[in-house]
């Protein structure tokens, strides 16, 4: 089947699908139109909650039904099956396309879409939290906690960016005190292996809190994440400004070992649900610190901005710029 690719004047469908939410969108005369968060829970797989977003479309909007469309999904893309990391979706790329009569569906990583989207933002769409000023076509990396922890990176060769494709947030969480060493020294009762996405995570929060007050011998209590960062950022709570302060400490770490092996001048990008929320507690809190605290590439790292990404929606710009950007994905046939 020979892929159809959009024209100017096409309607294209986007979604991104993660752990909690999947957001839907129709990009048509370059502005994107008709955005719409569904939770993941409410809906059997992919092509259950695009039919539900197609359907309220029909009703809403005089546009142009889809034929084409893109959707970053939070998962590895290795074949026709797809199974989400961090929910029960497990699907057929090639059933979502025909269930949905859809010429064209591409699947992208959901950071590589993020990481695409990069480039596209505009000033009042991040803020940056130290460092200097970026390097023109400088590699840039691309890292957010949310349900899940994403990893991407943006590679540029002539002028044209390549995003890649990582799972960054499963490999190992490196502790840098005993304090952490401790927390690790817990949760291994638990877990054979502590990835990042362990801690840094929504559900990483809560164990984070539960564990340092383990440790400290008082009862735990069960906030949410919301809860821990709320109390977190407006001081009503101690132990939830350990316990943020902490986890932010630990993605300076682990943006830091990202910058440094992808030698990211272009800077480094913060998306995902969390730290956008923390407002100015990130930018006085360890994380910045951890992120230079790299013995003798501390000065190196110094001179990486770092940016949080405030944009709503970006990966759904990023899942319109993949039709015309190089950048792994998996085609449904």
């Amino acid at each position: 089947m020979k892929a159809h690719s959009p024209s100017k004047h096409e309607s294209i469908l986007v979604a991104d699908i993660g752990g909690t939410n999947a957001r839907f969108g129709v990009w048509h005369e370059n502005t994107l139109h008709f955005e719409q968060v569904l939770k993941c829970a409410s809906y059997a797989g992919p092509a259950a909650a695009a039919d539900r977003y197609l359907h309220d479309l029909r009703a809403a909007h005089s546009i142009p039904v889809p034929r084409v469309a893109a959707f970053a999904v939070a998962a590895p893309l290795l074949s026709d099956r797809v199974a989400l990391t961090n929910n029960g979706w497990d699907f057929s790329a090639a059933e979502t396309r025909a269930t949905l009569g859809l010429e064209r569906l591409m699947f992208l990583n959901d950071f590589t879409a993020l990481a695409l989207a990069v480039p596209e933002l505009k000033a009042d769409e991040r803020y940056q939290v130290g460092g200097g000023a970026a390097l023109a076509y400088g590699a840039i990396g691309v890292i957010g906690p949310g349900t899940g922890l994403g990893v991407s990176g943006l590679l540029w060769n002539g002028g044209q960016c390549l995003a890649l494709q990582g799972e960054g947030g499963h490999a190992t969480l490196p502790p840098v005190d005993e304090r952490e060493m401790a927390v690790l020294s817990r949760i291994h009762r638990l877990y054979s292996h502590v990835s990042a996405e362990r801690i840094l995570s929504g559900d990483g929060l809560e164990l984070l809190h539960r564990t340092l007050a383990q440790l400290d011998g008082v009862p735990p209590g069960e906030p949410t994440a919301e809860q821990i960062t709320r109390q977190a950022c407006d001081g009503s709570d101690q132990r939830c400004r350990d316990t943020v302060n902490m986890f932010c400490g630990w993605l300076g770490t682990v943006a830091g070992n990202l910058a440094l092996t992808l030698n990211a001048r272009g800077g480094v990008y913060i998306g995902g649900g969390i730290v956008p929320r923390l407002g100015d507690f990130f930018a006085t809190s360890p994380f910045r610190s951890r992120f230079e605290a790299k013995g003798r590439y501390t000065t190196f790292l110094a001179s990486v901005p770092v940016y949080v990404i405030t944009a709503n929606y970006p990966a759904l710009n990023g899942c319109l710029q993949a039709f015309t950007h190089a950048s792994p994905r998996l085609e449904a046939q």
